[in-house]
C-alpha cells in the first residue's frame, strides 16, 4: 500500500458529487473485475450528501445494483427507522430508489430488533454477518470490501471509534458496542480499525475549518489510539478528500492542486 492520497474541492457540495461520480466508477470496475462489489457506507452530512448525488448520476444504473454488498461502518443504536439511523437516511438517500437486492442490504439490528435493547449482540451478530460473507481470499473473518467510506470528526473519530475509547483499542473483534459516546446517541454499533483495515480502498470525507487540525494530524504521524482517523487505512488505497477549509493545516507535501 502506498501512503495516503489527498484530493481538494472548493467546497462540500462539490466534494459530494465529485465522491459520489468517483463511487459508481469504482463500483463498475469492482463488478467489471469479480462480478459483483462492496461497499461500507457511512453516516452524516457528508455521507448523505455523497448518497443523494449518486442517485441524480445519469450513469447511476452503470452499476448492476442487485450485485451490490452494502454495509455500514457504525450505527446508531436506536429502533428501527428512527430518522437518526444511519440505515434510514442511507434508505432515503439512494437506497429505496435503485433495485438493491434486500438479502445484500446488511443492515445492524436496530434497538427494537431481535435482540432488544442489547448492542453487545447486535455488534455480535453483525461481526457473524461479515464472517459469513468473507472468503477464503480474504484471509479471515471481514470481507475485503472495495470501498469503505468514512466520515472524520473533530477529534479525528471515524465510524463510532473515538479517541483513547476502548473501541481503538479493539485488536481481535471486528464489530463492537460502543456505549458513553461523546457525542449522541451514546449507544453506538461500530467496525473496529482492524475491519476497516480490510477494505480495499478507504476514503475519509470531511468538510470545514474545524476538521482542519484533525485532518493534518492524521496524515503526518499521529497514533491511531490519540486521532482513530489515523488509523482507517486502506489495502491498497487511502484516500482522504476535503474540502478547502478541512485541507487549510495539511502541508504542501500532501496539497494537490484544486479538483
Amino acid at each position: 500500500m502506498n501512503g495516503p492520497q489527498v484530493v481538494v474541492h472548493r467546497d462540500g457540495d462539490l466534494l459530494a458529487a465529485a465522491t459520489a461520480a468517483r463511487l459508481l466508477t469504482r463500483l463498475v470496475d469492482a463488478q467489471a473485475a469479480r462480478g459483483s462489489a462492496s461497499l461500507v457506507l457511512t453516516g452524516g452530512r457528508t455521507g448523505t450528501a455523497v448518497l443523494e448525488h449518486l442517485r441524480a448520476l445519469p450513469a447511476l444504473h452503470a452499476v448492476d445494483w442487485s450485485r451490490v454488498d452494502l454495509y455500514w461502518g457504525d450505527e446508531r443504536f436506536l429502533p428501527s427507522g428512527h430518522p437518526d439511523r444511519n440505515e434510514t437516511q442511507a434508505r432515503a438517500a439512494l437506497l429505496d430508489h435503485i433495485p438493491v437486492d434486500p438479502a445484500r442490504v446488511h443492515a445492524v439490528e436496530a434497538s427494537d430488533g431481535r435482540f432488544g435493547d442489547d448492542p453487545d449482540a447486535a455488534a455480535e451478530a453483525y461481526a457473524d454477518v461479515l464472517a459469513e460473507a468473507a472468503r477464503p481470499e480474504d484471509h479471515g473473518s471481514v470481507p475485503s470490501f472495495d470501498v469503505c467510506l468514512l466520515g472524520v470528526g473533530e477529534e479525528g473519530h471515524v465510524a463510532s471509534i473515538f479517541p483513547e475509547s476502548p473501541a481503538v483499542h479493539e485488536v481481535e473483534r471486528s464489530v463492537v458496542a460502543v456505549r458513553n459516546c461523546p457525542k449522541p446517541p451514546p449507544t453506538r454499533v461500530s467496525l473496529t480499525l482492524p475491519a476497516v483495515r480490510r477494505a480495499r480502498e478507504v476514503w475519509l470525507m470531511t468538510t470545514g475549518e474545524a476538521k482542519a487540525a484533525a485532518v493534518a494530524m492524521g496524515l503526518t504521524g499521529a497514533g491511531e489510539a490519540q486521532l482513530p482517523a489515523a488509523g482507517a487505512t486502506g489495502q491498497r488505497r487511502t484516500l482522504w478528500l476535503l474540502d478547502t477549509t478541512a485541507a487549510s493545516k495539511v502541508p504542501d507535501l500532501f496539497t494537490p492542486p484544486l479538483a
